[in-house]
């Protein structure tokens, strides 16, 4: 027995234990606090987690002597490094995982070594296995797999196995939705404005508007109450529209001293999962607000994804405290600032809050379970994003597919009159297809996105997607290549006919044999496309 593993034995007696606590639910390196073993109750199973080299590292008692290594380069809620993590575990294999978010260091040498930019990347010391799915074929072979737990168990890593990073250089997170509320001064100004009488229906011909108020009046009540000029006035007006208190009813950004009718922006009739109650506090960037949403998002991942990344524990998250935040902050929402933001930080942005939104719909009103109920489901589910509704349709097909008609539509979801369009993407991003998560088991997995990484990160779930069989099959011996129903719903944005959309595809599946299939049978101009029957069923 190593000194490494007497020690362990010895401090696992004093470690506190945790009952009923799921590995799954664990955080990996760089998020768990590793000074001490802990021992996990894992429904039976008695495991430890503990700082080998200063890396979290999971391990079982009869599993402790392995002079070798097993390294899992992944990232945090990839569901495909949760699934190959899940798979490690049931065969009783220790394994280091190694965070590249928290060692973005590690990229690109990783990327070097392996030639893939996909997570996860799986090491048995020198041995490269590849991602998940190469670790499933791997389990398949039980004589390979055989030999490689034995090189771990009895050799030490070569000097050409890869090293795990320094502990100390890891980019340590500053928290998770840490937010913090600078008050807006004009909040005391709506309150005198409900107080004003000014806000009630009025009536403009035959059409009644609620809750609304006279732009004159507004500046009247203003230049009377505050002893200020028109022109001061008027510029009072105006930063309410800026600041996303209210709008003009017929969609106009400017604020004007006539009989033009606005609506403060908590009197609108509307569904909005966010809506009511105004928030107090200044109106946030997009770039700061979605980071911190992104972070509870991406806790919620962590805790509540199957082992597979494929479903999502519903009635887990409704519970928690930490979907108790983000309701909380989703708030807002309703005034963030979003029209000025980068095409990077509109992606990211975006995609995490349908994705969220999605989440959040299905919690409080439960997921759709036919046609009608999913057309009604993308429609009427939305948010307040900087003053105005956006559904699950607007927010996909009028944000990030740059205005186009989605599935079923015949009309653009923004009008040219609409204030909305201005948010809108310049061009389509095809990619995004691969990362909107609509609550269906044949959705691609659901990962969180950040601005400064976008593109690589739509690039990677786009690889990961179509490397696996939910987006892509290829099958030599009828020259058959099987596709997402996605790809055919979306074909316009993949190339102006089929064997543009299935060149795309060729594109974006990662090098190896189904990259070398495709390109075969594009080549040979002899080939038919099948696209794969779509599973609606609730990913829970």
């Amino acid at each position: 027995m190593s000194r490494w593993t007497r020690n362990l034995l010895l401090l696992t007696r004093q470690a506190r234990i945790l009952s009923q606590v799921r590995l799954t639910h664990v955080a990996p390196i760089g998020y768990l606090q590793c000074s001490n073993p802990v021992l996990l109750d894992n429904f039976g199973r008695r495991e430890v987690f503990v700082c080998r080299r200063g890396h979290a590292t999971w391990v079982t008692a009869e599993d402790m002597d392995y002079k070798g290594q097993i390294l899992v380069y992944s990232i945090l809620g990839c569901p495909h490094c949760m699934k190959s993590k899940n798979t490690l575990q049931k065969l009783n294999l220790p394994y280091t995982d190694i965070n590249l978010e928290m060692f973005p260091q590690c990229r690109e040498p990783l990327k070097e070594r392996t030639g893939k930019r996909t997570v996860p990347q799986i090491f048995f010391n020198a041995t490269h296995v590849g991602g998940n799915d190469d670790l499933q074929n791997l389990v398949k072979d039980k004589s390979r797999l055989q030999q490689l737990i034995e090189d771990v168990k009895f050799n030490a890593p070569p000097p050409e196995a890869p090293v795990p990073p320094d502990p100390s250089t890891a980019v340590v997170d500053a928290g998770s939705g840490n937010f913090v509320c600078e008050p807006d001064e004009y909040v005391q100004l709506v309150q005198e404005l409900r107080k004003s009488g000014l806000i009630g229906d009025h009536w403009q011909g035959i059409r009644v508007h609620h809750n609304s108020f006279v732009g004159r009046d507004f500046v009247n009540w203003v230049v009377k109450n505050k002893q200020l000029e028109r022109s001061d006035a008027i510029m009072m007006g105006q930063a309410l529209i800026d600041k996303h208190f209210g709008h003009n009813i017929k969609s106009d950004l400017s604020f004007q001293d006539n009989d033009v009718y606005y609506r403060l922006l908590d009197d609108e009739e509307t569904h909005a999962l966010n809506a009511g109650h105004m928030s107090d506090c200044e109106p946030q960037a997009a770039i700061e607000l979605g980071e911190d949403l992104r972070k509870i998002i991406l806790k919620l991942y962590s805790a509540f994804l199957s082992p597979d990344g494929k479903k999502v524990d519903y009635k887990g998250i409704g519970a928690s405290v930490e979907f108790k935040h983000y309701v909380r902050l989703t708030k807002e929402l309703q005034r963030v600032q979003i029209a000025s933001s980068s095409r990077e930080e509109k992606l990211a942005f975006f995609i995490n809050i349908y994705n969220a939104l999605v989440i959040h719909a299905n919690i409080v009103r439960g997921p759709p379970d036919n046609l009608w109920q999913r057309y009604k489901f993308f429609h009427t589910v939305k948010y307040i994003i900087g003053g105005y509704a956006y559904s699950l349709q607007d927010i996909e097909n009028g944000v990030l597919r740059s205005n186009r008609k989605g599935v079923g539509m015949i009309r653009r979801p923004f009008s040219s009159s609409d204030p909305r369009l201005k948010v809108a993407l310049d061009r389509c991003e095809p990619l995004i297809h691969f990362a909107l998560v609509c609550g269906a088991r044949s959705c691609p997995p659901i990962k969180t996105y950040s601005p400064d990484k976008v593109d690589e990160q739509l690039r990677v779930a786009a690889e990961a997607f179509l490397e696996s069989p939910d987006g892509c099959e290829v099958v030599m011996n009828n020259k058959t290549i099987y596709l997402t129903q996605i790809l055919k719903w979306y074909q316009e944005d993949f190339g102006k006919d089929k064997a543009e959309m299935v060149s795309w595809v060729r594109d974006h599946v990662p090098e190896g044999e189904k990259r070398n299939h495709m390109s075969e049978l594009i080549d040979g101009k002899k080939y038919k496309v099948t696209f794969m029957s779509y599973d609606w069923s609730v990913n829970s």
